[in-house]
């Protein structure tokens, strides 16, 4: 049965393949991941969508998006080529998904892959805006106070948004906005019969400029890296619980590498970052309780602890269990703690906790979960990396 159109908004991610020989922009790596998958990623964090689907001509594109957990509507031979339209790729996935599911959206959200540093609260903003203001059709702007120039055909110039006779200054100014490309919403009513994004009343949801990036090449690219590994900061430390009433970690694969050097006697031993264990330390000066949970046997979890002066408890089955056991002993709120981990035995503990956190280099089940994912692997900084975004917390906050 067909769910209800008033409840329903689709999001769709044009992303076109090879075009006039150039290979496709929404497969280009940014953080270590394609750009259509940021996109996707993006839209089903969004609390509005519904679902997302990926309109493409690539067989490429299409197998990154499924695994990325987006539908996929393939394009037709008709819509591909140099001068197919965003429209037309939107268009036809409405089509196609109503004459083979029977499902017609009432609202339709079109996001550009290409634009990868928008938000999931963007996009949720953004319907917000179009609801409120009663509009058939939104498109995100950034303010924008440029003077803009032409030139008329014989020889001369003039200015488009300013007569250059009489320059004004620029707070003097009316407001003017940039339309960014990257987000577009509408009634899916309206857009058939218009067959264009901007139609009827149109309303404006405006984005800060760091956020309105729009790949095309390598530069753009190398831009974006930056700007996200701040974006990605931000976020994480935003998404850190106050106040945190402890710090549990797994051992193999948080504060090693998840690799271990067996020697001829069968002795093992593995590698640890002494950064963490700086890290670490800072913690505990902030009073941060830590404990290390691990279903490690081998005793070298515990002399590691101890020389860090970590509460430590392995050669544990039942993580879980054993979570809730010390927190209660502890009189402490799961709801307020914090657990780092990297494998499918650690995803019970993840869904847990008020704030699970992945290491970059986790099992893809543990990535889906993690509210957070840092940006540095197991063994090689990550935790001194947390350790950073915690005391960040905490100096906007105090409330360790």
């Amino acid at each position: 049965m067909m769910e209800s159109r008033e409840r329903t908004v689709l999001a769709i991610i044009p992303a076109q393949g090879v075009s006039r020989g150039v290979a496709s922009t929404s497969l280009a790596l940014l953080a270590g991941k394609p750009l259509v998958a940021h996109a996707i990623e993006r839209a089903r964090q969004a609390r509005s969508i519904h679902r997302v689907v990926v309109s493409t001509d690539d067989s490429a594109i299409a197998a990154v998006s499924r695994q990325c957990g987006a539908g996929v509507v393939r394009w037709p031979s008709g819509i591909c080529g140099d001068t197919a339209t965003v429209e037309s790729a939107l268009l036809f996935a409405l089509d196609y998904l109503r004459r083979t599911e029977d499902y017609q959206p009432a609202l339709l959200v079109c996001l550009q892959s290409t634009s990868p540093l928008i938000l999931s609260e963007d996009i949720d903003g953004a319907l917000s805006v179009l609801e409120d203001e009663e509009a058939e059709s939104l498109l995100a702007v950034t303010p924008f106070s440029g003077f803009l120039w032409r030139r008329d055909g014989q020889g001369g110039v003039s200015g488009v948004n300013f007569d250059q006779n009489v320059r004004p200054l620029r707070r003097d100014c009316e407001p003017q906005f940039l339309e960014t490309g990257a987000l577009y919403a509408m009634h899916v009513q309206g857009f058939k019969a218009a067959k264009q994004m901007v139609f009827g009343k149109v309303a404006l949801y405006g984005m800060p400029a760091d956020r309105c990036l729009s790949i095309e090449g390598t530069t753009d690219l190398q831009i974006a890296e930056g700007l996200m590994r701040v974006q990605q900061r931000q976020l994480a430390i935003h998404a850190l619980i106050e106040p945190m009433a402890a710090l549990v970690l797994d051992f193999d694969g948080i504060f090693t590498d998840n690799k271990v050097i067996v020697f001829q006697d069968g002795r093992e031993a593995v590698v640890c970052d002494r950064g963490d264990g700086w890290g670490l330390a800072q913690l505990k000066r902030l009073g941060v309780p830590i404990l290390v949970l691990s279903t490690e046997e081998n005793p070298v979890v515990q002399a590691r602890c101890s020389k860090l002066g970590l509460s430590c408890l392995h050669g544990i089955r039942d993580k879980l269990t054993a979570l809730k056991a010390w927190l209660s002993a502890n009189r402490m709120d799961i709801a307020q703690v914090a657990y780092v981990g990297n494998d499918v035995n650690d995803l019970d503990c993840l869904r847990a906790v008020g704030c699970g956190i992945a290491v970059s280099d986790s099992h893809p089940q543990v990535l889906a979960v993690a509210r957070i994912v840092l940006s540095a692997p197991g063994g090689r900084g990550a935790i001194r990396e947390l350790a950073e975004l915690i005391e960040k917390k905490w100096e906007g906050t105090n409330n360790f």
